[in-house]
């Protein structure tokens, strides 16, 4: 057993150095490329290539584990409703061991879930097979690797996270295994939360190329990259003064979605007003967002070609909370060499006063072209109020050049509005009681704070400004809460030390010899101020530790209840008892003789009262000479039989051996004793 123990290790680590070699290239398994998903979908994964990316940060002891996202699949998805999140996880083949893990990655680039282990919201690695994912009666949001052979280790479910609305996530699935897995059903559901988007997909604004045989449509959302028809049927050009020759999904190389197309045309559009309508392609379809919402058929968005101008300033995607950038949009593609590298096109006014560091294209084109320019700020702006960024000349000389030579003017300005940063900083308050401890815990609404989650121990929530938890049970507590305003949202996590567990807890003889000493160990814990000590016999003592007792020799076997009741600095009493028994009498003798007829009174042949007899040896024989009966415990008796079979009555001899434990004097014993039947 141990020799295949060995193998199936040496195998896994070998395994484990073949899989550590290949990295994850395919679409969908690393962060950056993850899949977008919806609530209203079940997603179906048919297979699983193998491939490691990194270590994931988790709330898991290491003890020896390695926590990697072995073989995974990434699923990306936005909050659009505050609430608990319902996920399962169905593998094809149930033999299967899937783990998962979540991440808010607001504001994050996605691979910090392989750095920042503050993005942590939940996750599921026991080494358990089947079906995974949250429950609302499941006790913790993490549960860690199971190491047992075969795992029947930790809960295959683990607590619904609370996800916030307007925040962005990543969802890891891993399966630790060499070859091509099974595949799973990926659904959501079960909780109050929705990651479903109900805005319906639209288009928002053209732009044309400086020769007029390029359309770029932008859209108001990501839509899928496979339902964009190739041959450009998906969109028609009214007045069709040309053709569409072909259609391409921007970014579809590195992701499932797009968020804009390009169309190329058979020739030139001339300067006028035009539309670009939405049609079903010879693919069946318009185009679907991420939800499987179709673009609807025969909208349409306007498309001005107009004489050659400048590019203004044409609008500002939302600033993050906190934000340390600023992206503008375009609607023409600008020169990534036209924009000063030290930001010096860029002054930002506005109730704090805001610095530029730097700006750059976003993505910029093979050409050297993008329609986002990023403007990154020294210092992130944490104060609420209207802002507004302002396009000047920079140091090289210039203000921003688009795709066609013209420079935007100086002087054109982009208003934007933030919203204060918010602290989840929260204060606790002990009530320490006997039975029962109760903690208040109060946080602020300072800048807006308008949603509050508690959670207590990993398990308990509440969504209360100030709630109050109770425990009987006193130890080390945790509480995590996250704050939002609707815009900023922060995580604050704390610990609360309930130090006021005490007990009452005593050793003593259960059996006493007649006037020997009873001495006893005082093992009470906590924060005790006092003792008292009941005998039973009516003395008292208030020492912690009390002196030897000695009870009354009465002649007869007494029980005494002996009591400690100690009392804490909160005035809390507790009380351990112990029963003692005091023997008439600790003289041993051997019986002279003993009636085994099972009536209770007289069956047994043994030692009397040897509870201090040490190294005790009793030998009984029959009138042969023969050995019937051998003990070395006192209590062991003998009940006149040899096998189950009754011996006859009459005299039989014993030996006794042992040493006094109180003097260490040796005894030699020999008697008779009569058999009666």
């Amino acid at each position: 057993m141990f020799l295949k123990q060995l193998l199936i290790s040496c195998l896994l680590l070998l395994f484990a150095r073949t899989i550590h070699a290949q990295r994850c290239t395919v679409l969908g398994q690393t962060p950056a490329t993850a899949f977008p998903v919806c609530g209203s979908d079940t997603f179906v994964q048919k297979s699983v290539p193998t491939c490691v990316n990194d270590i994931v940060p988790t709330p898991c002891p290491a003890n020896g584990n390695v926590y990697e996202d072995v073989n995974p699949y990434w699923y990306k998805f936005t909050c659009f409703r505050s609430g608990t999140l319902g996920l399962t996880i169905r593998p094809n083949d149930l033999g299967d061991d899937y783990d998962w893990q979540l991440f808010d990655v607001t504001g994050h680039d996605p691979n910090d879930v392989y750095l920042n282990a503050s993005l942590f919201i939940g996750c599921n690695w026991s080494g358990v097979t089947g079906v995974t994912g949250t429950s609302p009666t499941a006790a913790s949001l993490f549960e860690c690797g199971s190491t047992s052979i075969p795992a029947t280790g930790p809960p295959i479910f683990s607590k619904m996270p609370q996800i916030v609305q307007g925040h962005n996530y990543l969802l890891m699935i891993s399966h630790f295994s060499g070859d091509s897995q099974s595949g799973y059903h990926l659904s959501f559901g079960g909780g109050t939360a929705s990651i479903t988007d109900t805005l319906p997909p639209a288009m928002v604004s053209t732009s044309a190329s400086c020769d007029g045989t390029h359309i770029t449509i932008l859209l108001n959302k990501g839509m899928k990259c496979s339902t964009i028809a190739s041959d450009g049927s998906d969109f028609r050009i009214s007045p069709s003064a040309v053709s569409i020759v072909s259609a391409s999904g921007n970014s579809c190389g590195s992701s499932f979605d797009m968020d804009s197309v390009t169309l190329v045309l058979s020739g030139p559009l001339t300067a006028g007003n035009y539309a670009v309508i939405a049609a079903i392609g010879t693919d069946g379809n318009t185009l679907l967002d991420n939800c499987d919402a179709p673009l609807p058929q025969g909208s349409s968005v306007p498309l001005v070609i107009a004489p050659i101008s400048p590019t203004p300033m044409d609008s500002l995607t939302r600033p993050a909370c906190a934000a340390n950038s600023l992206q503008l949009v375009f609607s023409k593609r600008m020169l990534c060499s036209s924009v000063a590298p030290d930001g010096s096109d860029f002054t930002i006014t506005g109730p704090a006063g805001v610095s530029v560091a730097g700006a750059a294209g976003l993505k910029c084109s093979s050409d050297g072209l993008s329609n986002h320019i990023v403007v990154t700020l020294s210092a992130p702006i944490v104060s609420g109020g209207s802002y507004q960024i302002v396009l000047k000349k920079g140091s090289d000389g210039n203000t921003l050049i688009d795709e066609c030579g013209q420079e935007t003017p100086a002087g054109s300005s982009l208003p934007f509005t933030m919203k204060d940063t918010v602290s989840a900083a929260f204060t606790d308050q002990v009530a320490f009681g006997c039975i029962r401890d109760t903690i208040r815990f109060s946080s602020g609404a300072a800048n807006g704070i308008d949603q509050w989650h508690w959670t207590f121990d990993g398990s308990d929530t509440s969504n209360l400004q100030n709630p109050v938890e109770t425990y009987s049970v006193f130890n080390t507590r945790s509480a995590r809460l996250i704050v939002s305003n609707g815009f900023c949202s922060d995580t604050a996590q704390g610990t609360i030390v309930l130090g006021n567990a005490f007990q009452a807890a005593f050793e003593g003889p259960n059996i006493l010899c007649p006037k020997d000493e009873a001495q006893f160990k005082n093992n009470s814990t906590g924060n005790i101020v006092s003792w008292q000590w009941e005998f039973g016999d009516g003395s008292t003592s208030s020492d912690s530790t009390p002196a030897p007792h000695q009870f009354a020799f009465t002649g007869t076997e007494n029980t005494y209840r002996v009591l400690l009741i100690a009392k804490n600095d909160l005035g809390c009493l507790d009380t351990a008892s112990e029963a003692v028994d005091v023997l008439k009498s600790c003289y041993i003798a051997v019986p002279s003789a003993f009636t085994p007829n099972g009536d209770g009174i007289n069956d047994f042949l043994y030692p009397l009262n040897a509870y201090k007899a040490d190294g005790l040896e009793f030998r009984v024989y029959n009138r042969y000479g023969q050995l019937v009966f051998e003990s070395r415990d006192w209590t062991q008796k003998w009940d006149g039989r040899i096998g189950g079979q009754p011996q006859p009555a009459g005299t039989y001899v014993w030996t006794l051996r042992y040493t006094d434990r109180d003097s260490g004097k040796k005894f030699t014993l020999k008697g008779v004793s009569i058999l009666i039947r």
